[in-house]
């Protein structure tokens, strides 16, 4: 927001405060003043007059001038090419200081100049301000202007110094002239006055106008018919302010629309009269044309965004620019006032999508307040009455309603005190709300406050306390200890979880990634067990930011073809983040790894990732915070195998619920990431989170030694190695001791003497006790057990 201090002395006396102070004081109050411009510099400047301009006899462009600086005349060398004789000029004499430097007396090419002729550009101001007459050369002067004055920039009202305030999303109220000027007035204990007088476009006969909307993102539309304008200059501070707002002043009329928006925060659009001859007005969406707006560019209108009309033709595009053939001309007669309500989402998205970004639309987007149509309008007619003739006013036309209804609670100034730690009175309390015009008043041992319309953000007793800790000072805070219990700082369940699988895969040597949880369609559709209903945002940045992820697993293979594709092989990633559904986050974990596992080339030593591979880190995740043995199974996969290799891919489960997937990404998949072989997982941690955990014991070492045993079983094909090893390590107890400590498979056959349809299973047995040496006795029992149960229940013989 930029606000001239010029503007704000228009509703309240600043003489006796500097631009700094002012500034000082509003960013001390909570709204940070992110610079001061000044619209112009230069000093020992004066108005001058040229007697005479002569070429220089040794130039083919610069002139000897002769200037009556009012107190003397001056000879000066100037290089502009629109200097004349006849002409009143800015001079800045010898000794004066500007932007480019200081000016000095000098001779050039053999003549003596003794000051500066000046443009514009050289005093500072904004290029963007200027005609391309006013680029190119000095600035010619009104004949009125008076000779010797030495406050040029005064006489030219480029003596105005701007704050460039930047707001809160809180505090969009304050794009508002008027309500910048009240918050102002109240951090600097000043009286405000607002030149507003409600009701003033309450006047007018009846009228034929008809306004009205088709569309849930117009609520409120006024309309007001003016039969007669007069288009001339504006008056001289309204070109003034325009100027420092960085408007152009066009023409008195159109002058008003902008300084009332500027004003009262809403936008306004004048219509032509004789351009809308039925004198109706109907707000659309659901349009598909192209439309020529006021710059002269055609836009393409879509379906979703809002359009004014009259007689079914387009003559706007809503909240953001009318169009050319309504606009007010030099022979406009009659004007049609328009004053809306447009939803500030679809305003949003019409304006980023035409990237046409308006000082209309910019309100729009941040929210206007509910009574500023109202107050817009009543302004606009006071000042067409007064600066444009207007006459023949018929009676204000509405459509719908701003749905507003004005907000007032009591609060309580112990409460407030214990809230800030403070100990205000009452009196200085009530000053406060009373400069921030919230009408209180006690109602016993509360105070009541009326909210006005323009504060959008109070709503409860903790916005008062903030509106008067920062008007009374955050220096009166007073400086105390904080009170709360001593605890212990530990990390809960979750962040222990986390921090141990981080600290484990790394310490495997897997790379942690941190990707994007904002993913596209493509993403989304290859989802691991992904949720029913996904989170797509309202107003993505692009196509491929539209949806939040419901899976890690598919930006984990983007990493992978990142790396692949700049010939880094051998990978291992992992990464640990929430994935998201309708009202639903879950915490998950996702593993990809290709390449080589371990490589010595040296011994000429490779060993691939596989499924066992990341089947095994599974195991050892799992094994590391408690859930071994029979409560994890591994089963065949059924659930995904349009993402997973569906003969090297498993299931994982913790009991009977699903953990999650492990395996090889189904070539198919790899070729859509354009990735070589890689192995993979995702699991849930919120399954591991809410179930229970066995104690992770230490286990002593035994002192005694180990005893193995290799058995081959013939077997059928089907028969799972899974089972035949649970069925070994289930008779594995003597005396109440378990002596059974690993079982391994070491060799698969099928072919040569073995019957068709079977197949030859070796393992190795090892045995040990912890309490004494075993004996061929206790091996012996265990090993025909072993026998007779795998018999059967599997039909396993004994291979000869």
């Amino acid at each position: 927001m930029k606000i001239s201090k010029k503007w704000l002395s228009q509703y309240m006396d600043l003489s006796d405060m500097s631009i700094e102070e002012i500034a000082d004081k509003i960013t001390s109050a909570g709204l940070e003043v992110e610079g001061i411009e000044k619209m112009s510099q230069g000093s020992n400047l004066v108005i001058g007059k040229v007697i005479s301009c002569e070429d220089h006899p040794d130039s083919d462009h610069l002139h000897v001038c002769q200037v009556d600086l009012g107190d003397k005349i001056e000879q000066i060398v100037c290089g502009a090419p629109n200097v004349a004789a006849g002409q009143k000029v800015i001079v800045a004499r010898v000794g004066a200081k500007l932007l480019g430097g200081d000016i000095k007396a000098g001779v050039i090419r053999g003549q003596e100049s003794n000051g500066m002729i000046c443009s514009l550009l050289e005093l500072g101001v904004d290029p963007h301000q200027l005609s391309e007459e006013s680029k190119n050369g000095i600035e010619v002067l009104d004949e009125d202007a008076p000779v010797g004055n030495e406050n040029p920039l005064g006489y030219l009202a480029l003596d105005d110094e701007i704050l460039d305030v930047g707001l809160t999303p809180n505090r969009n109220d304050c794009m508002a002239a008027w309500s910048m000027a009240l918050e102002t007035g109240a951090i600097l204990h000043k009286e405000v006055n607002i030149p507003y007088v409600e009701g003033a476009a309450n006047v007018g006969e009846a009228s034929r106008l008809i306004v009205r909307s088709e569309t849930e993102k117009c609520p409120l539309f006024l309309g007001k018919v003016i039969n007669s304008v007069t288009i001339k200059p504006s008056p001289k501070w309204m070109q003034e302010l325009l100027m420092a707002a960085g408007m152009k002043s066009i023409n008195n009329v159109v002058d008003i629309s902008n300084i009332v928006m500027l004003e009262t925060g809403q936008p306004l659009h004048f219509y032509d009269l004789d351009a809308i001859p039925a004198q109706e007005i109907t707000v659309k969406d659901q349009q598909r044309f192209d439309y020529t707006a006021l710059d002269g560019e055609s836009y393409h209108i879509e379906e979703d965004d809002i359009v004014i009309t009259t007689e079914g033709k387009p003559i706007g595009i809503a909240g953001i620019m009318g169009g050319d053939d309504s606009k007010i001309e030099e022979t406009t007669k009659g004007i049609i006032i328009e004053a809306a309500i447009f939803h500030h989402v679809s305003i949003r998205n019409t304006s980023r999508r035409l990237n046409l970004g308006t000082d209309a639309s910019v309100r729009y987007q941040k929210g206007i307040e509910p009574m500023a149509t109202f107050k817009a309008v009543d302004r606009a007619v006071q000042l067409l009455i007064e600066y444009a003739d207007a006459s023949g006013l018929e009676e204000t036309k509405q459509y719908g309603s701003n749905g507003y209804t004005p907000l007032e609670f009591d609060v309580n100034l112990d409460r407030i005190n214990v809230l800030l730690g403070t100990d205000f009175q009452q009196e200085e309390v009530m000053k406060v709300l009373d400069d921030l015009h919230l009408e209180p008043s006690v109602n016993n041992s509360d105070i009541h406050v009326k909210i006005p319309s323009y504060r959008m953000d109070l709503a409860i007793e903790a916005d008062i306390a903030e509106e008067i800790i920062r008007i009374l000072g955050y220096d009166r805070l007073p400086s105390t200890m904080p009170k709360m219990p001593s605890t212990v700082g530990a990390l809960n369940r979750r962040q222990q979880l986390r921090r141990k699988y981080r600290n484990m895969l790394s310490d495997l040597g897997y790379n942690e990634a941190v990707t994007y949880s904002l993913v596209g369609k493509k993403e989304i559709e290859d989802a691991v067990m992904p949720h029913k209903d996904i989170v797509e945002l309202a107003a993505p940045m692009s196509e491929d930011h539209k949806y939040v992820r419901d899976s890690i697993l598919p930006s984990l293979l983007e990493c992978v073809a990142y790396n692949q594709a700049r010939s880094i092989k051998d990978i291992a990633l992992f990464e640990i983040s929430n994935v998201y559904g309708l009202g639903h986050v879950e915490e998950r974990l996702a593993v990809a790894a290709s390449g080589a596992l371990q490589e010595n080339r040296w011994q000429k030593f490779r060993m691939e990732v596989d499924f066992y591979t990341v089947k095994g880190l599974v195991e050892a995740l799992l094994e590391s915070i408690g859930y071994q043995g029979s409560r994890v199974v591994f089963k065949e996969n059924h659930t995904d195998i349009v993402h997973f290799h569906p003969y090297r891919s498993a299931e994982v489960y913790l009991g009977r619920e699903l953990l999650g997937l492990v395996g090889q990404i189904h070539p198919k998949m790899a070729q859509a990431y354009d990735i070589t072989e890689t192995l993979a997982l995702e699991i849930n941690l919120e399954v591991l989170l809410k179930n229970k955990p066995g104690k992770v014991k230490f286990t002593e070492v035994s002192k005694y030694p180990s005893i193995s045993r290799d058995l081959a079983f013939v077997v059928k094909e089907d028969v799972k190695v899974a089972d035949i090893i649970s069925s070994i390590k289930k008779n594995g107890k003597l005396e109440k001791e378990n002596i059974i400590q690993n079982v391994e498979v070491f060799d698969v056959y099928t072919g040569e003497h073995v019957e068709k349809g079977s197949k030859s299973i070796a393992l190795s047995i090892v045995f040990q006790s912890a309490q004494r040496t075993l004996k061929d006795a206790d091996i012996n029992e265990i090993h025909n057990r072993i026998l007779e149960t795998l018999e059967k229940d599997l039909h396993a013989q004994l291979r000869a």
